[in-house]
């Protein structure tokens, strides 16, 4: 007769892994169970975008199809014509990427123009736009790895989005809209500004606030690369 009270196996027997450390696996394509969230990423600290292109990278592991498209982008004289992040998302199946914006900063006096930086933050937007419907009109089955992101996508990250819309490059109340018009399915994953996005809290449903204590660029260092580019 079997024992009517088995001994409870540990907590980590327990967990969906068995407590068994988990190794890298071939990356298929395949499609999210539980995307549709609308994350945000702002503040005074570094590591925005980085955060978001970490979850990108992560949502491309399991074979999720992932876009980035960067407004203001543009980087500045200290940063040299290569970015180590491209060659990483070119790298990875599954992750793409592009850029709308130009060298230097809206407001910034970096001697680009402002008409330039407004101009190509509105073109950023409506690329969005249509990455979105493109997302919207996709069937559900997993992507091809290396599909175009105008055949859908699951992961779509609007880099400095906040920032074009903080400087009012784009109106705020547009990007309101594109928030929550956007498929049910489709992760969105908005970063930039330091001004707090609160015409956007209604709509978010992760908001992460990255805040500087100290950065070696107030002490004059200037951008690196491997770790700003």
């Amino acid at each position: 007769m079997s024992d009517p009270d088995p001994p409870e196996q540990p907590a980590h027997r327990r967990t969906p892994g068995k407590g068994v450390s988990p190794e890298a696996r071939p990356i298929e394509p395949s499609t999210p169970p539980e995307f549709g969230l609308v994350q945000l990423f702002w503040g005074d600290g570094k590591g925005k975008t980085t955060a978001a292109m970490g979850m990108g990278f992560r949502a491309a592991g399991h074979g999720f199809r992932v876009h980035m498209l960067q407004f203001m982008k543009g980087g500045a004289d200290s940063v040299e014509d290569v970015r180590g992040e491209y060659n990483a998302i070119a790298a990875m199946p599954g992750f793409s990427y592009e850029n709308t914006g130009h060298y230097g900063w809206h407001g910034m006096a970096d001697g680009s123009q402002e008409a330039d930086h407004e101009s190509d933050a509105q073109a950023g937007f409506e690329r969005a736009k249509e990455l979105i419907s493109a997302a919207e009109s996709a069937d559900t089955a997993p992507f091809a790895l290396d599909s175009s992101p105008d055949d859908g996508v699951h992961m779509l990250i609007l880099d400095e989005l906040l920032y074009a819309a903080d400087r009012e490059l784009v109106a705020p109340e547009a990007v309101v809209e594109l928030v929550e018009t956007k498929p049910a399915d489709l992760e969105l994953v908005l970063t930039g500004s330091h001004t707090k996005p609160e015409y956007l809290y209604d709509s978010a449903d992760l908001v992460t606030q990255i805040g500087k204590e100290k950065h070696p660029m107030d002490a004059g260092q200037r951008a690196r690369r491997g770790t700003e580019y």
